[in-house]
């Protein structure tokens, strides 16, 4: 088994097909299909079933291919240490909209400064989706708050989040000296979309204490869903961060709930087969020593 036959392999399995992965590889598809066949051997298993003219990965295909796209990056890591002099470097960070908002602008002036050289990207998501892009390679490391369910992730935590839950100021509740959650019973609710850590963690509690709220307004962007609770179209929860500006303007109130507390750990998350490059390095410095 060499790093041809993991190319291989990885490229039928991106691209759904023996005869593509030939043509974009530049290789005959005997050769792409010998290939296969002797990994198959190899490990002694089907990696791959062929339905109505398609091929479909198997069980144990699916596990080699998480396997084998970490191996072909961390072999790319290595070609490119042994190969540069001073070239430029990369590095792709995924991050959630809180940290994307709040955080990522001063960790990324601090890496300028140590890694100059590197060329730094950033996407911002929800935190399913960064999950997703490091679990596929997209991005080198993760910055997310909320919890993560992949158990091939290393989540290191660098700092705490406090979730808080907001209304206009003229919301009947903005002048409640203190707030229970019997209060907060079917009152119209301004939500992220799936997948993003406020929902998966917040909603998660009400469920758990028979809190039901009316689901009126639902958004993937931040500054809709501050202006919606400005316009008093109901409450919505926040990250204490994402809304410091207009706490201070009071045109949105910060609830006083009563006996609860919900934080939240921000984590570093990587992939336990990554090549943990300088780069890498340099940024869980930074994180672990100023956030």
């Amino acid at each position: 088994m060499t790093i041809r036959h993991l190319k291989i392999f990885t490229a039928v399995a991106d691209y759904g097909g023996m005869s593509k992965a030939a043509k974009m590889l530049h290789i005959s598809q005997p050769s792409i299909s010998q290939a296969v066949s002797e990994l198959e051997k190899h490990y002694g298993v089907k990696l791959f079933e062929r339905l109505s003219q398609k091929i479909y990965l198997t069980k144990e295909g699916e596990l080699m291919l998480s396997f084998s796209r970490h191996i072909l990056d961390s072999f790319d890591h290595m070609e490119a240490a042994m190969n540069r002099a001073v070239e430029t470097t990369s590095l792709r960070i995924g991050c959630s909209v809180s940290v994307g908002t709040c955080l990522i602008n001063d960790i990324l002036d601090q890496a300028e400064k140590r890694i100059p050289e590197c060329m730094i990207s950033v996407n911002v998501s929800n935190s399913s989706e960064i999950e997703r892009q490091i679990l596929n390679n997209e991005v080198d490391l993760g910055i997310v708050e909320g919890i993560l369910k992949s158990k091939d992730l290393v989540l290191t935590p660098v700092c705490k989040d406090e979730m808080v839950v907001v209304c206009g100021r003229e919301h009947w509740l903005a002048k409640e000296r203190g707030v229970t959650l019997e209060m907060l019973q079917g009152e119209s609710y301004i939500s992220r979309e799936s997948g993003s850590a406020e929902r998966n963690q917040i909603e998660k509690m009400f469920e758990d204490r028979g809190v039901q709220l009316r689901r009126t307004f639902c958004s993937t962007n931040t500054e809709a869903i501050k202006n919606a609770v400005i316009r008093g179209r109901g409450i919505a929860i926040f990250s204490r961060r994402m809304i410091e500006k207009e706490a201070e303007d009071r045109s949105i109130v910060i609830l006083p709930l009563k006996e609860i507390s919900v934080t939240r750990n921000i984590h570093l998350a990587i992939h336990k087969n990554k090549y943990l490059s300088e780069e890498i390095k340099v940024l869980q410095e930074i994180l672990l020593s100023s956030c």
